[in-house]
């Protein structure tokens, strides 16, 4: 039986009342910040600032029969020069990070309802903010003209 990765993801289609199957997905490292504040002298501002910009790390994956994603493999575009990528999720969030960062889940609702004229949002994108040595599940309940997300367990 596979592991799970510290963020995984689950698609409810509340129109039909089951799991989202087969939905296209892809998690992508936006930044990761230090936990320190430096404020400026012109700003009042206390959120953090950027020390290290992580560079991007992205991954796909494909949902389950009970409409979820557990583990995620790296993705590699139909332009990057053919090496494939070999790190890991669990590689990239304990080597590459530390402090809180940030993440995007894009998922393909289009692709799943058949078309861009069958749903409202054809994509439905996510940013979240994960610290570290956390686990996060983040389930979509959709629709095709809505949808709804939380923090999960």
């Amino acid at each position: 039986m596979a592991t799970k990765d510290r963020i995984t993801c689950h698609i409810l289609d509340t129109s039909k009342g089951q799991p989202a199957r087969s939905v296209r997905v892809k998690l992508e490292l936006l930044s990761s910040t230090s936990s320190t504040s430096t404020p400026s002298s012109s700003s009042t501002s206390t959120e953090p600032t950027t020390s290290h910009q992580t560079p991007s790390k992205t991954f796909e994956s494909i949902t389950d029969e009970d409409g979820r994603i557990k583990t995620w493999l790296p993705y590699s575009s139909a332009l990057s020069s053919g090496e494939v990528p070999v790190y890991t999720l669990e590689d990239v969030l304990v080597n590459d990070i530390k402090g809180p960062s940030r993440w995007m889940l894009r998922f393909d609702t289009a692709g799943y309802f058949g078309g861009e004229n069958k749903t409202f949002f054809p994509e439905v994108t996510v940013v979240f903010r994960v610290e570290e040595g956390q686990t996060y599940h983040v389930p979509l309940l959709l629709a095709p003209y809505s949808y709804s997300t939380y923090r999960g367990s």
